[in-house]
C-alpha cells in the first residue's frame, strides 16, 4: 500500500509489494472459480455497412459542392436515372410532331396512312414507359442510398465527438438535424437534377418550335425573363424562413425529447399541463414558420405557372392569325399548343425546385453546423496502445475547468467556470483500493472522468502505467478501465446483450459466471424469459439494485485492470447496497480500484482514503487513521453515524448527509 504522502504528493514509492497485484487480470476469475477472459476492444463488426462518401469537410464551399461527393459515390444510379429520364421526355417530345405531320400528311393531304402515325406514337409511348419505370427505380435507390450515407455518417461523426460537446448541446437539436434535416437534403439532391432534366427538354422543345416557326416561337417565349425574376425573388425570400423553420422543429423535437426521457419527473410533479403548454408553444411557432412559408409560396407560385398561360394565349392570337391567312398549318399549331404544354411542366416544378432548393440549403448548413464541429479529446499523431496494464495509475498536479471548449450556434449557453481540480496529486499503486470523499462539487467525479479521459486536463498530466493517458489510444485506455456509475444505463435489449455491451462475442458461460459474482443471477432466473428478459426503457423495469448489480456484471466481462465507482450505490436502499458490495467486492478484487463515495460506510476498507476539497486532498490515510486524527472526515463521518442511527433533532432537513459547515468552505 503506498504511504499517505505517496497519496497527497503522487511521489513514486518503491512498487515491489503490489506490482504483480494486477497483473493477473487477464486471467481473473469469479468467486465460483469460473475464468474470465481478458477484455479486448471490439472493432465494427463485419455487417456494418459504411456509408461510401463524407461530406467533403471544406466549409469554404457551398453547401451543394459539399454534398457533392456524396452524390458522386452512387452515380451510377445517378446517371442511369438522369438518362433514361432524358430518353422518356425526349420520347415524349417526339409526340407533338408525330400529331403535325399526321394532320397534314394523313388527314389534309392523305398521302400517308394514319395508322403509320399512330404506330409510332403507341412504340414511343411504350418506350417512355419502360425508360420511366427504370428511372424512378435508379432514382429511388440513389435516394436512400444518399439518405442511408448522410445519416451514418454524422452518427459516425457523433460517436467521435467528445464528452463537452454533449454537455452543450441538446439531444433534440441532433435528432431534428439526423433526421428532417436529412431528409430535406436528401430530397433536393434527388429530385433537383430531374427537375433540372425537364428544364433541358424545354429547350429540345423549343427547338422543335423553332424549326416550325421561328416569330411564333419568340412570341411564345415572351414572358420568360418574368419567370425567371420571380423565381430569383422567391429564392431569396423563403432561406431565411426556411431555416427558421428547421430551427423550430428542432425545439419541438428537443421538448418531446426531455419530456419523454424526464416522464417520471413530470407525473411526478403532476405537470403534464405545463409541459403541453411548453410544447403547444413551440408548435405554435413552427406553425408561424409554416404560415409564412405559405403565404410566399402562395404569393410567388401562381405567377410562375401561370405566366406561361400568357405565352399560350399569344401563340393562339398570333397563330390563329397566321392559320387564316394560310402561312401555319393546322398541324404546326396544334403542335405548338402541345410544346408549350410541355414547357408549362418546368416552369410549374420550377416553384417547388426554389422551394425545395432553400429548405435543403437551410437543413444542410444546419447538418454542416455539427459536422464541422472537431472532437476535443482526440488521439495524438503518436499514440500507442495501452497493453498488459499493471492498473498503476498517477495524477501530478492535474488542474481541470468546465466549460473551456469552443462552442457552435446549437450550443448550450453556458459561462466559465473556475478551475474544478487544482495542483491534484494522487498515487494508485496496481490493486489498490483507494477512496475519494468530500462535499458535491470538490472535484470527486472530476479525477475519474479525467483518468478515462472523458476530458482533458488543463494542466498536469495523467499517468496510467508511466504513461501519459494523452499518448495512448483512446480505445486502448478506455479498454483498460471499467466504469459503474451511480445510475447506471441499461439498453432495452435482453439482460444477456446489456451484460455483454462491452465484449458482445462473451460466451453464455462467462455472461452467467460475471452474474453470479455480481448477485445477479437469483432474480435474473426468477424474470419470465430470464437472460432473454428484454428490460424496458432504460432499464426502469429493474429496481435500482437489480440495475446496478446488472452494471457491476458488465464491468465484471468486460475484465479492466482498474476499475472507476464513482457512487456506486448512493441512490439504494439498505438491503440492495449490502448485495451490491458484496458484488463490488467481487469487482474490486486484484483491480486497481477508484472509489467515489458519500456513504463513509462502504469505503471502510480502502486502502486509502483522501478528502477532497475544492479540488485539492486535504487529507489522506486508512479509515482509522483518520479517524484517530479527529478532523474533516471523522467530522463527516461521525455525522453520518448520528444521522444512520437517527438521533432526535428539531428540522428533519438535517437527515440529509453532508459535511458539516466547518469543513465547507466558504
Amino acid at each position: 500500500m503506498s504511504t499517505t504522502e505517496d497519496q497527497v504528493t503522487g511521489m513514486p514509492a518503491d512498487d515491489d509489494e503490489t506490482s504483480g497485484a494486477a497483473s493477473g487480470a487477464a486471467t481473473q476469475t469469479t468467486a465460483r472459480g469460473l475464468p474470465l477472459a481478458a477484455y479486448v476492444p471490439m472493432g465494427i463488426t463485419s455487417n456494418y455497412k459504411r456509408p461510401k462518401a463524407t461530406v467533403d469537410p471544406d466549409s469554404s464551399k457551398t453547401w451543394l459542392r459539399r454534398a457533392f461527393p456524396i452524390v458522386a459515390a452512387h452515380k451510377r444510379s445517378f446517371f442511369t436515372a438522369i438518362i433514361l429520364s432524358f430518353v422518356g421526355l425526349v420520347l415524349q417530345v417526339q409526340i407533338p410532331d408525330l400529331l403535325n405531320h399526321a394532320i397534314d400528311n394523313s388527314l389534309v393531304r392523305h398521302t400517308v396512312p394514319l395508322h403509320f402515325y399512330v404506330d409510332w406514337v403507341i412504340a414511343l409511348g411504350l418506350i417512355g414507359g419502360v425508360a420511366g419505370y427504370l428511372s424512378r427505380t435508379s432514382l429511388y435507390k440513389m435516394a436512400y442510398a444518399i439518405e442511408f450515407d448522410l445519416r451514418n455518417g454524422i452518427y459516425e461523426h457523433l460517436t467521435r465527438m467528445s464528452f463537452p460537446f454533449y454537455d452543450r448541446v441538446q439531444s433534440g437539436q441532433l435528432i431534428s438535424r439526423a433526421n428532417s434535416d436529412i431528409r430535406s437534403v436528401q430530397m433536393y439532391l434527388t429530385f433537383a437534377p430531374l427537375i433540372l432534366v425537364q428544364c433541358s427538354i424545354a429547350l429540345v422543345a423549343f427547338g422543335y418550335m423553332l424549326s416550325i416557326n421561328v416569330e411564333l416561337a419568340f412570341i411564345a417565349m415572351v414572358t420568360m425573363p418574368f419567370i425567371f425574376w420571380s423565381g430569383m425573388r422567391m429564392r431569396k425570400v423563403l432561406f431565411p424562413v426556411s431555416w427558421l423553420i428547421q430551427s423550430r422543429l428542432a425545439e419541438v423535437a428537443t421538448v418531446v425529447d426531455e419530456n419523454v426521457n424526464g416522464v417520471r419527473v413530470v407525473k411526478s410533479f403532476a405537470a403534464e399541463e405545463q409541459q403541453l403548454r411548453q410544447l403547444a408553444t413551440a408548435a405554435d411557432r413552427v406553425q408561424w414558420g409554416y404560415i409564412k412559408d405559405a403565404d410566399l409560396r402562395a404569393r410567388f407560385s401562381p405567377v410562375i405557372q401561370n405566366l406561361s398561360q400568357v405565352g399560350l394565349a399569344l401563340v393562339l392570337l398570333f397563330g390563329g392569325y397566321m392559320v387564316i391567312h394560310g402561312t401555319l398549318g393546322f398541324g404546326a399549331i396544334l403542335a405548338f399548343n402541345a410544346y408549350l404544354l410541355m414547357m408549362q411542366a418546368p416552369f410549374m416544378m420550377l416553384g417547388m425546385l426554389i422551394m425545395m432548393g432553400q429548405r435543403a440549403s437551410a437543413s444542410a448548413e444546419r447538418i454542416y453546423e455539427i459536422l464541422d464541429e472537431q472532437p476535443t479529446v482526440v488521439d495524438r499523431p503518436e499514440a500507442v496502445d495501452l497493453t498488459d496494464s499493471r492498473g498503476d495509475v498517477r495524477f501530478e498536479n492535474v488542474r481541470f475547468a468546465y466549460g473551456t471548449e469552443s462552442r457552435v450556434a446549437l450550443s448550450v449557453e453556458d459561462g466559465g467556470n473556475p478551475d474544478v481540480l487544482s495542483d491534484f496529486n494522487l498515487h494508485l499503486r496496481s490493486g489498490e483500493t483507494v477512496a475519494l470523499v468530500g462535499r458535491t462539487g470538490s472535484g470527486k467525479s472530476t479525477v475519474a472522468r479525467v483518468l478515462a479521459r472523458f476530458y482533458d486536463v488543463t494542466g498536469g498530466a495523467v499517468y496510467v502505467d508511466d504513461h501519459d493517458v494523452r499518448d495512448l489510444t483512446l480505445t486502448s485506455l478506455r479498454a483498460n478501465i471499467g466504469v459503474v456509475l451511480d445510475e447506471p444505463f441499461l439498453f432495452s435489449v435482453s439482460i444477456r446483450d446489456n451484460i455483454a455491451y462491452g465484449r458482445p462475442d462473451a460466451k453464455k458461460e462467462e455472461v452467467e459466471a460475471a452474474a453470479q459474482a455480481a448477485g445477479a443471477d437469483g432474480f435474473i432466473r426468477h424474470l419470465p424469459a430470464g437472460y432473454d428478459t428484454v428490460v424496458g426503457e432504460r432499464g426502469y423495469t429493474l429496481s435500482g439494485g437489480q440495475r446496478q448489480r446488472i452494471a457491476i456484471a458488465r464491468a465484471l466481462v468486460k475484465n479492466a485492470p482498474i476499475i472507476l465507482l464513482d457512487e456506486a450505490t448512493a441512490a439504494l436502499d439498505s438491503e440492495s447496497e449490502r448485495h451490491v458490495q458484496e458484488a463490488i467486492a467481487e469487482l474490486c478484487r486484484g483491480r486497481t480500484t477508484l472509489v467515489i463515495a458519500h456513504r463513509l460506510a462502504t469505503i471502510t476498507h480502502a486502502d486509502c482514503i483522501l478528502v477532497v476539497e475544492s479540488g485539492l486532498v486535504v487529507e489522506s490515510g486508512r479509515h482509522e487513521e483518520l479517524l484517530r486524527k479527529g478532523g474533516r472526515y471523522a467530522s463527516f463521518y461521525r455525522l453520518q453515524l448520528r444521522e444512520q442511527r437517527g438521533p432526535e433533532r428539531e428540522d428533519d432537513s438535517e437527515s440529509v448527509v453532508r459535511f458539516p459547515s466547518s469543513v465547507v468552505r466558504p
